[in-house]
């Protein structure tokens, strides 16, 4: 006798992993729509656009990297993360009006700073092939 064979059984669509990206993009497009604002009366449809450009890119990169970033080998992951921080982070500085220099600057800084705690972390809790610490 054969034996019944088993029909795969899809994953349903899950929104588990898309809370976070959405929060950090809503903020940071809030940010970057108040800080290219100036201190004016009001926000003009340009401020909103940005704000929502900027969410959306910088949403869209977090889920991607939480979503696909375990095929990456932990050195590339970090350096993901820290680019990730870096660049989101030299952005906003550069629209409160401050120099091509000093926002590059700052965002070289905080993404090194982001790429080697990100490291740290994929190092403490992965074991040599990449997989979760059994503890």
């Amino acid at each position: 006798m054969a034996a019944h064979a088993a029909i795969p059984v899809r994953k349903p669509f899950s929104t588990h992993g898309l809370a976070t990206p959405i929060v950090i993009g809503v903020f940071y497009g809030l940010y970057a729509a108040t800080t290219v604002r100036e201190g004016g009366t009001g926000f003009t449809a340009g401020d909103w656009l940005l704000g929502l450009v900027s969410a959306v890119v910088l949403g869209a990169g977090i889920y991607a990297l939480r979503r696909y970033g375990h095929v990456l080998p932990r050195e590339l992951r970090a350096a993901a993360w820290g680019s990730l921080a870096g660049i989101a982070a030299g952005f906003l500085y550069s629209l409160s009006g401050a120099s091509i220099l000093s926002s590059s600057g700052l965002g070289l800084l905080f993404g090194a700073v982001n790429g080697a705690a990100a490291y740290y972390l994929f190092y403490t809790h992965e074991d040599g092939e990449g997989h979760p610490a059994p503890y």
